[in-house]
């Protein structure tokens, strides 16, 4: 039996051993008893799976009989729970994974970190929820992903109601959190919420159209049953890595002696890869005279394989040696000197994928044409809704992110499948399927110098408003 001492006082300790008692009895009654919460559970652990890569390191806190950790499959899956009937059975059922007897509040048996730490249904449970989430602090890496779901109370009568009637596990009194008081609680413990979501409007057999598509709309979202809250750690300061700029280049000659010299110098070093395109014009030729003019600067040219800035993009991430990529547009609109302060907003931790804006200043006459313009407000209002998080620009060249958090892009590319011309969609989908904080970074876009634009604004404006609808399906309305 768990001693219930500190950090309770005498009300703790009482709230904490009645819960105990509870939820040992409800382990019991589940040996016979099914009630109607299959179907929500069922849809409970499709989200869950959408949320968390597959192979990831995983912790349930508040694991019940560990139906929901063993439906993610994790590479190592650890549950954590303070009712020993519960975790009794969750041993017996799924005997590859690990279960832990111990209370939320005092987690200091586990001395290891995860990629993903849970709380499903929990925090409305908690007698207090700031210190559980101060306890997975110290078992979370940068990257690691806190993921909350609790119950709306908008739900209070139903499901009290459904208890009533002996249709859904019976609870003591809840604290009904709203989703404000969880992203605070979270800040106050040391987490950045990113995305928080309402799920699932009928858990019942038959609600697909109800729980997929219109839960995402207003004011259906409003009555939503679950609140979803997606935190990761506050950032710190990472040391100072290596990066790689990667450069797509086609007919773009009369750029390359200005990359070289107008290209900063960054963290321990900074190498550019250019990937060459299959130009009408001496651009190939062009790098390399210019590498050979500058060997002190670290620097690689690839003849891409393909076509199209995406494949690009890919081949040279695939070559590049730094800890950090950089996506540079040959065409210099977006300047080489405001690196730097991608690089920064990267390091720093205020992001994990930095994406440039041109929409905030005023442009230079000619840099981006009003058809362009008009294309990109669209699409930023659209991804922005899909993605959860604002995104103002979405087809700005200038990306930045860690290598590690690309190769789990690329990883997981399938899942959204491979006909983005540009390579920004594909790895801003990417970005928010891993749940990375998106930052926006206004830049001053420049007029073209030298060349005109490889882009066929209609034809790949046509191919982007199918991909609008194919990530919908991929993203939103899973």
């Amino acid at each position: 039996m768990i001693k219930i001492n500190k950090p309770f006082d005498t009300a703790g300790q009482t709230y904490q051993q009645n819960r105990i008692s509870h939820w040992d009895a409800i382990a019991r009654k589940r040996d016979t008893w099914k009630g109607m919460g299959v179907w929500y559970h069922r849809r409970l652990a499709e989200l869950y799976r959408f949320y968390i890569p597959p192979n990831s390191r995983v912790l349930e806190i508040g694991c019940a009989d560990g139906r929901l950790l063993a439906s993610l499959e994790p590479a190592r899956g650890v549950g954590v729970d303070f009712s020993e009937e519960m975790i009794q059975r969750a041993k017996a059922k799924h005997v590859n994974l690990e279960f832990i007897h111990a209370d939320a509040h005092d987690l200091s048996s586990l001395n290891e970190t995860f990629d993903v730490i849970i709380l499903s249904d929990l925090v409305n449970d908690l007698w207090d929820v700031q210190r559980v989430l101060e306890q997975i602090k110290r078992l979370s890496t940068p990257g690691t992903r806190i993921i909350i779901n609790f119950y709306s109370r908008l739900w209070q009568f139903i499901l009290g109601t459904a208890r009533s009637l002996n249709l859904a596990t019976p609870d003591l009194y809840q604290n009904w959190l709203t989703r404000e008081d969880a992203s605070s609680l979270l800040q106050l413990a040391g987490f950045d919420p990113i995305r928080i979501t309402q799920e699932i409007l009928l858990p019942l057999p038959l609600s697909g159209f109800a729980n997929k598509f219109l839960v995402r709309l207003w004011p259906f979202n409003q009555f939503a049953l679950s609140n979803f809250v997606i935190a990761r750690p506050l950032p710190v300061r990472a040391q100072e890595p290596r990066v790689s700029v990667v450069i797509a280049a086609r007919n773009e000659s009369g750029n390359i002696k200005s990359i070289f010299e107008r290209t900063p110098k960054m963290g321990q070093g900074t190498e550019i890869v250019f990937v060459e395109g299959h130009s009408k014009d001496d651009t190939y030729e062009a790098i390399e005279r210019e590498v050979a003019a500058h060997p002190s600067t670290p620097s690689l040219l690839l003849k891409q394989p393909g076509i199209g800035k995406a494949d690009a993009i890919r081949a040279g991430f695939d070559k590049a040696t730094g800890d950090i990529l950089m996506i540079l547009d040959a065409d210099l609109t977006v300047p080489p000197e405001d690196l730097p302060r991608f690089y920064e907003a990267l390091v720093s931790g205020t992001g994990e994928f930095i994406n440039g804006v041109r929409l905030v200043y005023p442009m230079e006459k000619e840099a981006m044409q009003t058809l362009n313009f008009i294309g990109n407000k669209f699409f930023s209002l659209a991804f922005s809704w899909l993605l959860g998080q604002p995104i103002k620009d979405t087809l700005c060249g200038t990306k930045v992110l860690y290598k590690k958090d690309y190769e789990q892009i690329a990883a997981n590319r399938s899942y959204f499948g491979d006909f983005d011309p540009f390579g920004d969609f594909d790895l801003i989908f990417g970005a928010a399927k891993l749940n990375l904080k998106i930052v926006d970074l206004p830049i001053r876009y420049r007029e073209r110098t030298y060349g005109s634009t490889n882009i066929s604004r209609w034809k790949h404006g046509v191919l982007l408003l199918r991909m609008v609808a194919f990530a919908a399906r991929r993203i939103k309305f899973i």
